[in-house]
């Protein structure tokens, strides 16, 4: 088993190590192509390159750490078999290394796993892999793994908190600085557990010091951001899980003692913000990606002076995306740009009242989207909950005014996610 400390030395992936894990894993693992963003290069006056790791087999950089871990075990071990547990990238890393290498693998699974995700698993282990799916959350999974792995004696696969996995992820780092045809002056990265940028920021402050490393995190999961202010790692009691592939509750204590002495910043982007980021990859480049993917990119707007003239490397990290997710992320878009808004409109129960809201209190580009309405009693008033997109957030303040003003205001909803959840 690994230790975070031997006496007071703080574990750090060795240049040597990491040259290694991109020998072990180059048979199987791809190149991913570093390409140049023209939209995003003219957008923000710099030369914005991606790191495209959403074009690895299994749509993930997170086969080459789980690659590197299981083929770097001993032969004893190996014939055990391994186990791990995952909602998403990680089990299916670990499915494709089992298949690769012939071991016998265990993956727990939420039982509230996407069937697409469950699938993608069990056809990239094949034979090798077994899928169990068990409790609600990764948390349940996680201790039905831990009771499996100690009864039968098989090796835990961790997703981040593991010396071989962060080296097996460091080797993007090596990857970048030899297809880079000038210095990088930042490189931004997503963060979840933390074992992408433990491993990519150890081998850029070796090899290219002056890079400055950008770590981000989903607005509703800011696990390193809360430890790194506390000194310490911090378990957050409550997440949005949204982005799945980089929402936490708790980071792995080695990424955070190696993140915190090399990282320049750490930031949240918001849910709507990478939702957005989302579709614009996909109208603008036809890339899809999921939204930890995204996170990257999100972040530029942040930095659009600082990186103005500057070589940019984005990592986008996957694109396991469902597409039955694609209404909210489009909604979850529309309400972070101002172009979505809920209220509860209370309508005069009279004949002619929603005529004249549309007549009198829409705007020529508004459009109803949503309308939720039933007279369940006599009274004057009746409630009605109606959304509305704008063609223009400015759009939003004088709408709001004529609701107001024709008596037609109750509540809005947007700013209320108790009662607004279910819409979404």
């Amino acid at each position: 088993m690994d230790t975070l400390l031997e006496k007071d030395k703080i574990y750090k992936p060795s240049h040597e190590a990491v040259k290694q894990a991109a020998e072990r894993i180059s048979k199987v693992v791809l190149r991913t192509p570093l390409a140049e963003s023209f939209t995003y290069s003219n957008r923000f006056q710099a030369k914005v390159m991606l790191k495209r790791e959403d074009l690895q087999q299994v749509r993930s950089y997170k086969i080459r750490g789980a690659y590197n871990k299981i083929s770097s075990l001993p032969k004893v071990q190996l014939e055990k078999g391994v186990i791990c547990a995952s909602a998403g990238n990680h089990a299916q890393g670990v499915a494709f290394a089992c298949n690769k290498l012939k071991v016998k693998g265990v993956i727990y699974m939420p039982g509230t796993t996407p069937k697409q995700k469950v699938e993608q698993t069990e056809m990239f282990g094949g034979k090798w892999v077994e899928v169990v799916l068990k409790g609600d959350t990764y948390d349940d999974s996680f201790k039905s793994a831990m009771k499996h792995m100690e009864t039968h004696g098989l090796v835990f696969i961790h997703p981040f908190d593991d010396e071989k996995v962060i080296e097996g992820q460091a080797t993007i780092a090596l990857e970048i600085l030899e297809q880079a045809d000038a210095p990088i002056d930042y490189v931004f990265a997503p963060l979840g557990g933390g074992g992408l940028l433990a491993g990519v920021s150890s081998m850029f402050k070796k090899l290219s010091p002056k890079t400055k490393i950008i770590g981000i995190e989903p607005e509703g999961a800011p696990s390193m951001k809360t430890s790194l202010r506390a000194g310490k790692v911090v378990e957050l009691e409550n997440i949005e899980r949204f982005v799945d592939g980089a929402s936490v509750q708790k980071v792995g204590s080695r990424n955070f003692a190696i993140c915190k002495e090399n990282l320049d910043e750490m930031i949240t982007v918001p849910e709507g913000k990478i939702c957005q980021t989302i579709l614009d990859l996909y109208n603008q480049d036809a890339m899809v990606v999921e939204p930890a993917g995204a996170m990257a990119i999100s972040a530029l707007d942040f930095y659009a002076e600082k990186i103005k003239g500057k070589n940019v490397v984005c990592i986008v990290s996957g694109s396991n995306n469902d597409i039955i997710r694609m209404a909210e992320i489009k909604e979850r878009a529309l309400l972070y740009s101002g172009l979505k808004h809920y209220f509860v409109v209370v309508f005069p129960q009279r004949a002619g009242a929603l005529k004249e809201f549309v007549a009198k209190v829409l705007g020529p580009n508004d459009d109803i989207t949503h309308f939720e309405y039933s007279k369940k009693h006599n009274r004057s008033n009746g409630p009605a909950v109606v959304g509305i997109e704008l063609k223009d957030p400015n759009d939003f303040k004088p709408l709001v005014e004529r609701m107001k003003k024709k008596n037609f205001y109750g509540e809005y909803l947007n700013d209320n996610p108790n009662l607004f959840q279910f819409l979404i």
